[in-house]
């Protein structure tokens, strides 16, 4: 029974010298279920990955180059402090029809690519910010079977001078 208190202050002490070393902390922030499925009509204000009470923040963009924005929705109060956010996309397929939501994009920031999917909807490149040192988690999406999923994915880190540099590059 006394070897019970050394034993804890042993470990303690472990871990008081662990937590004394300098390390960022890692952060990791799971995607809430989304309220819909892909392909269901849905209401952009408050369908796809968004909290209780959403807070809009709108990024529409022309996904499949009708000349019409899909409606793209993030909720704020769900962006991290880095800026990340579950960017929500909404397509209408005939003036009138109800929204469908086509999934969530995982990103701070968007890139519409040259390359298309299913029904023409363009692939898109989403940043999202990873903690310190200017890394980052760049996602490519595609339009498949009525929503976009992952395709591709690279840890990526931006340098002084602008540059992008990848884990793949330099292969």
């Amino acid at each position: 029974m006394s070897s019970r208190p050394a034993l804890a202050c042993v470990i303690a002490a472990a871990l008081a010298g662990c937590a004394g070393r300098a390390r960022p902390p890692v952060r990791v922030v799971d995607r809430p279920p989304p309220t819909v499925q892909v392909g269901a009509c849905a209401d952009p204000s408050r369908d796809g990955v968004v909290g209780a009470r959403p807070t809009p923040r709108r990024a529409d963009q022309d996904l499949d180059g009708d000349g019409l924005a899909e409606v793209v929705v993030a909720d704020g109060a769900l962006c991290t402090p880095e800026g990340n956010c579950w960017w929500n996309v909404f397509r209408r397929s005939e003036p009138g029809q109800c929204a469908r939501y086509a999934g969530t994009l995982a990103a701070a920031a968007l890139e519409t690519m040259t390359a298309r999917g299913d029904e023409g909807f363009a692939d898109v490149r989403g940043y999202w910010n990873l903690t310190g040192g200017g890394r980052m988690l760049v996602q490519d999406y595609r339009y498949v079977r009525g929503g976009y999923e992952v395709v591709d994915a690279l840890v990526c880190r931006r340098e002084g001078d602008d540059r992008l540099l990848c884990t793949e590059e330099g292969r």
